[in-house]
């Protein structure tokens, strides 16, 4: 994700966002990538004609910076593609107020806070990218579970993202340790670091480092696996079988909002089956009712369950846990 925030016009038209946004205009935090954010809008335009729709694109630190600092005099009206387990920052979350409507409370209860501060329309799946090609010259079998990366013959064989600095390193951490309660699965976690041979900022770098085959093995999330797959690099996309990583993207609606009523039919548009249709093409996870994965997701090994089959998340906890778990993943793994 880039260093600093970039501002994504939206098709309407605009120059860079200063002062207050006027009648018929909302302005839009987003954690969601330049180019889905481009298409979406697109289409939200075409939904909404008569709202101007304002976005600044930040990454997920920035953007709960930004919230943060802002929180005396907030400048935005909705937070669109946050992870959830950012919004559950106190400080945040404070700062949202429930929203409904027909299609946010179609979405299910899995997907939507139980008071209603946010909805999660997608979310992204941790994967492992296994370059075939490259674990054959080096005589290695791919892996099947979280715990075979952990065997010594991988040793300096996998990349990984930086649970500090990538939210998908964190999510894989979180996630596959209950938040730091599972004792056992964070030995698991310790041994698997024994065989990283690079860490990195971003979840999607060690997707691109493996489909080179700098590394056999990268772990990132799914739809970075399945793109690589696209553009014919040698990769199998892996979700291993002894447990399931994921973050959810949230959206939210400001309590500070200066148009409330147009931001909230964006939202409702970003939870209708019509934007779901679009999240197809990006996203692993879609939370509208009926969606199911596309026949070339399924063909790379997305299963069409994939919703039914995810595992409960406490977002609260992996949001109150994260320095400590962090800092104590550190610890066992220097």
């Amino acid at each position: 994700m880039p260093s600093y925030p970039q501002l994504i016009a939206s098709l309407l038209g605009f120059a860079a966002m200063q002062g207050v946004a006027h009648a018929g205009s909302i302005t839009v935090y987003s954690a969601l990538e330049s180019d889905e954010i481009a298409t979406y809008l697109d289409a939200a335009h075409k939904a909404l004609p008569d709202i101007d729709i304002h976005v600044l694109r930040l990454s997920s630190g920035d953007l709960a910076a930004r919230l943060i600092a802002e929180s005396a005099q907030p400048r935005n009206d909705v937070v669109w593609g946050m992870a959830v387990t950012d919004m559950q920052e106190p400080r945040i979350a404070a700062l949202l107020t429930p929203v409904h409507s027909k299609n946010i409370d179609a979405m299910p209860p899995a997907f939507r806070a139980s008071d209603a501060r946010w909805f999660a329309p997608t979310g992204y799946l941790a994967a492992l990218c296994v370059n075939r090609k490259a674990l054959a010259e080096r005589g290695l079998p791919a892996p099947r579970r979280w715990s075979d990366l952990g065997d010594p013959m991988y040793r300096g064989q996998i990349a990984m993202p930086d649970p500090a600095s990538s939210g998908t390193g964190y999510m894989v951490l979180s996630s596959l340790t209950a938040n730091g309660s599972d004792d056992a699965a964070m030995q698991r976690m310790v041994q698997l670091s024994r065989n990283i041979g690079q860490v990195t900022l971003s979840g999607s770098a060690p997707c691109k480092l493996a489909r080179i085959g700098e590394f056999p093995i990268g772990i990132s999330f799914a739809f970075a696996a399945m793109q690589s797959i696209r553009q014919g690099y040698p990769i199998d996309m892996v979700l291993p079988t002894d447990g399931s990583g994921y973050e959810l993207e949230g959206s939210a609606l400001m309590t500070a909002a200066a148009h409330p009523d147009d931001a909230k039919r964006f939202l409702d548009w970003t939870a209708s089956p019509q934007a779901a249709a679009l999240y197809r093409g990006y996203k692993e996870i879609v939370a509208a009712p009926g969606s199911v994965p596309t026949d070339e997701q399924q063909r790379a090994g997305l299963p069409a369950d994939i919703v039914a089959t995810l595992p409960a998340r406490d977002f609260a906890a992996a949001a109150r846990e994260r320095t400590s778990l962090i800092a104590r993943y550190k610890k066992l793994t220097r």
